[in-house]
């Protein structure tokens, strides 16, 4: 896999015949890189995806995030799960080969399912996986076939959920959980993107400062 840099496009990876851009955001004192895909509706400049970068860069989680074809193409329409969990494929190996720390994957919604498929489909060599609202159903579809393969995964797992995600019914992401022998942190009053109830949510800190302690704790319960 071949990554070009522009001082103006920044990094582009190459998937096949396409290539997508990439964006690296480091961390003054990494104790981690997570790979980090997006959802369906954005790209990786999209709102969510920068405060959760600029939020895991505070704690030490330095972030590649990437473009999947689709949007970098200019296309709503969502990849092929061959093309989508290939991107993710190609983003981890940049970031082994140009990352000296230790290697997390992970994705918000769209993105995160894909890098679960990547990191069986190609058993990927990552240290652990993030999931920031994880798509387990398409909203007011209730269901866990979305997640049957995750119990193949071997790494750690963790899920940042919102208790207002429509994607994602409690006791059913909870189940799921328990049979992958994975982490959840719920995330007070949020929803799949992040939006929170500020009259009602008791927590003081931004919901993103609270994702990102999650993901440190997780990264070193891991790594140490």
């Amino acid at each position: 896999m071949n990554c070009l840099r522009s001082p103006l496009a920044g990094l582009k990876l190459s998937v096949g015949d396409r290539r997508v851009g990439a964006i690296y955001k480091e961390a003054a004192e990494p104790v981690a890189t997570l790979v980090f895909g997006h959802g369906a509706g954005g790209d990786m400049h999209h709102r969510t995806m920068k405060a959760i970068a600029e939020a895991f860069s505070k704690v030490g989680i330095a972030t590649l995030r990437f473009n999947f074809p689709f949007k970098e193409e200019g296309h709503a329409r969502v990849d092929s799960k061959a093309v989508s969990v290939a991107t993710v494929k190609a983003a981890v190996e940049f970031a082994a080969t140009n990352y000296q720390t230790s290697l997390f994957l992970g994705g918000h919604s769209f993105g995160g399912r894909m890098a679960s498929h990547a990191v069986v489909d190609y058993e990927l060599n990552v240290a652990g996986m993030i999931f920031c609202s994880f798509p387990l159903h398409p909203r007011g579809k209730p269901s866990t076939a979305r997640a049957e393969h995750l119990a193949a995964i071997r790494q750690p797992m963790l899920f940042l959920s919102g208790t207002r995600d429509a994607l994602a019914e409690p006791d059913l992401l909870c189940s799921v959980v328990k049979v992958a022998r994975a982490k959840l942190q719920w995330l007070e009053t949020a929803d799949h993107g992040y939006g929170i109830l500020k009259r009602t949510r008791q927590r003081q800190d931004d919901v993103f400062d609270e994702m990102a302690d999650y993901a440190r704790d997780f990264v070193v319960s891991v790594t140490s």
